[in-house]
């Protein structure tokens, strides 16, 4: 087989129908276009959206929201899901493996937010002060 060969298959493609070729061919005379208006003219049209100058709607309803460019490249974690990265040194690589960040996340900041209980070493990551105050009094340590 080749691309050349490749056909539709059988009854899947309809063939197109000819306007203006006499009322026994079914499209005769106005060609489906109905009498009269814009739209039975050659050329006429009307922009997206347009309401024959009444506002449109696009511009009647409220603007709302803001997405954030940035977010998914930063992400947060809480003291207490330190537990859940499994290792005793903590670093990027090692949260996105935990699935506490996403995966295109280039920038972590630990918060101070439930408890530590036990000793992790903090490394490439930032740290607030409440946070970096918890984990040493853990017996756990900062490094930059």
């Amino acid at each position: 087989m080749k691309l050349n060969d490749i056909r539709p298959a059988a009854g899947s493609r309809k063939p197109g129908k000819r306007m203006g070729r006499g009322h026994s061919a079914g499209q005769g005379k106005t060609s489906g276009r109905g009498v009269k208006g814009q739209h039975a003219r050659s050329g006429g049209y009307h922009k997206v959206g347009f309401e024959g100058g009444q506002m449109p709607l696009q511009r009647r309803l409220p603007k709302v929201g803001f997405t954030s460019p940035t977010r998914d490249r930063q992400a947060e974690v809480r003291l207490h899901e330190l537990a859940l990265a499994g290792t005793d040194t903590v670093d990027l690589a090692a949260l996105k493996a935990a699935g506490l960040v996403p995966q295109r996340a280039d920038r972590v900041k630990i918060i101070a937010s439930g408890k530590i209980e036990r000793a992790v070493t903090i490394k490439g990551v930032k740290v607030t002060a409440g946070a970096r105050a918890a984990i040493e009094a853990a017996g756990g340590s900062v490094e930059a």
